[in-house]
This record gives structure tokens, sequence and C-alpha cells, in this order.
């Protein structure tokens, strides 16, 4: 799976092989310690992942329930009558879907997906960038891109990447691509970083946004495991990164007013946490108690000399996949 997609999700994974998430992190970090793959948060990647970027067809299979629930609260941050630029990528083409209802909206963006999202959308107006098209992503690159966003002002600038961490902020593996995201970023009041538990703690080759640019995060809640994910999303908190967490049930907020001029975050440079990050406690209704029953995958306990037959059947299925 890992050679045919570039990358997968750990819950892929354990749904393809039909064990637990648990087992399949320890067949993973043993297939590493071998040289064929690379761990990244809530998922795999080939080796070398530092540089590489997968393809569209691939990014848009990875974490694909929690990318819709992302661009669901994302959405709910564009009222009417805005203008905004949505960058590439398979978060925000989700988004573009959502805004085709928003009514009276500009969407400015060097995405082809982002732009046939919104084709039939009759009340909003897309602008497209110049560029020279980058197949891989669908996106327009390069200095007529860039030239085309200089002079722009809108409210905000909804982006996503290849990584997320406090340090360096959002990064990407492709130069271009990072370069014309910069120019993005300069012509908006306020940064949106739209980006899934799987991309945090993960660092890439060229900075696109560095973290005190970034307004807002949304993302999903990182699994109770993703203790570095947790760390990462708690310490850009820390450093006035708003954070909206899809998938947590709060009820949602009305959009906020457009930025005023001049950029900058708001509010003070506050923390704005619509929900309780990973690791603050919460009760959730019908779990089970601390210590309690825990699922577990595949058959249940036996002699040991059956386990060890189990881990090497599915460490060798792993293989192939």
């Amino acid at each position: 799976m890992v050679r045919a997609n570039g990358a997968v999700s750990l819950r892929e994974l354990a749904r393809v092989v039909q064990t637990s998430e648990v087992t399949v992190r320890r067949d993973v970090r043993a297939l590493e310690a071998e040289g064929l793959l690379d761990r990244r948060h809530g998922g795999a990647v080939l080796p070398g992942g530092f540089t590489r970027e997968s393809g569209f067809p691939q990014k848009s299979h990875l974490a694909s329930a929690e990318k819709t629930a992302i661009a669901d609260l994302a959405a709910g941050l564009v009222g009417e009558g805005e203008a905004v630029v949505v960058g590439a990528g398979t978060t925000t083409q989700e988004l573009a879907r959502r805004l085709a209802r928003v009514p009276g909206l500009t969407v400015v963006t060097n995405s082809l997906l982002v732009a046939q999202a919104l084709a039939h959308a009759n009340r909003v107006e897309v602008v497209m960038t110049g560029g020279t098209l980058r197949g891989s992503n669908y996106a327009l690159v390069g200095s007529g891109a860039e030239q085309s966003l200089q002079g722009l002002r809108v409210s905000r600038a909804f982006l996503s990447g290849t990584g997320l961490t406090a340090e360096r902020g959002l990064s990407t593996s492709n130069m271009l691509s990072a370069s014309v995201d910069r120019a993005l970023v300069q012509a908006a009041a306020e940064v949106v970083v739209l980006a899934d538990h799987t991309k945090l703690g993960s660092d890439t080759m060229f900075q696109t946004v560095p973290t005190d640019l970034i307004t807002r995060l949304v993302t999903d809640e990182p699994p109770a495991h993703e203790e570095r994910a947790a760390g990462e999303l708690q310490a850009l908190a820390d450093q006035g990164v708003q954070i909206s967490l899809a998938g947590s049930h709060q009820p949602p907020a009305e959009a906020p007013p457009p930025p005023a001029a001049g950029g900058g975050r708001s509010g003070g440079g506050g923390v704005r946490r619509e929900a309780p990050l990973p690791g603050q406690r919460r009760t959730v209704h019908g779990a089970p108690p601390p210590g309690g029953p825990q699922l577990r995958g595949g058959a249940g306990p036996g002699p040991l000399g059956e386990q060890q037959l189990g881990e090497r059947g599915r460490m060798a299925d792993l293989r192939r996949r």
C-alpha cells in the first residue's frame, strides 16, 4: 500500500490487515528499522519522505475523513461577501466545495481543483492566478503566479502543506509551491492553516508560513496515542496560534468579522481554544473508565508459539502491502 500510494495512515493499515492500530504501530516501527518505510504521525511513507511529495491521487486517499471534517469547520469562518485566497491541496479542495454555498464570495486561487469545485457556484466569483501548471497537484506556480498576486489584499488565506511544526510553521517539499504560498500569505490579513493530525510534527524542506504568521490552525484531534502530535498542538497554542479542532462536537460558531487591514493576529495575540486540546481532561459520555476494557484486534491470547506465528504472518502481510 505504501509503495502504491506513497503514504498510508495507520487507521487504513489496521483496517486492511484486520488488527488494532496499536499492533500496526509496533509493526511499522519494525519495518522502519529495516529501512522499508519512514514513520510519520498517524501513518507511514516511503523512505526519504523529507523531500518526497506524494501526488494528488495518493494524497486524496490519506486521512480523507479528517480532511472532510476540517473543511466543514473551516467553511464556517467565511462570511457572505468576503474575499479570500485558497491555496492548492486536497484539504483546500474540500473547503472549496463548501464555499460554493457562500453568497457574494470572491475566491482567488492558484489551484485548478479549487477553481473546478467552484466553477458552477453562481454567486461566487473565482479569480485564477497566472503561472505554470504543476501537474502533480494541479497548481499554478512560478513567477507568473507570484506576480499576479502583487497588490492584492483579502481578508483570509486558507493554506495547507506537507508538514507543520511549532518551530518552523508550515512547510512543503516543493520549492515552487512554497514560493507561491508565501505570496498568498502576503496578500491576506489573516492566515488559516488546514492540516490533519498526520502532518503535525512533520517537517519538510521549504518553509511556507512561519508560526508567527499563522492566525489559526484548523485540524482534527489526534488519537490518544499520538503524544507528539498532541504536544505539537500545545506548542502551537502556546505561541498564540488559535486552535480549532474538527470533530470535537462543539456547536458551530458564526463566521468571525473580516480582519482589519494591516494583518496580524486578532485578540491581542491571545490563545483562543475552541475545543479541549489533547491531554486536557474532559468527560466523554459512553466512554469506558480509565483502566477499563480496551478493544483489541485479532484473536484472543493463545500459546506463545501461536502469537509468534501470528505476528510473523502479519509482518509478512504488511511487507507485501
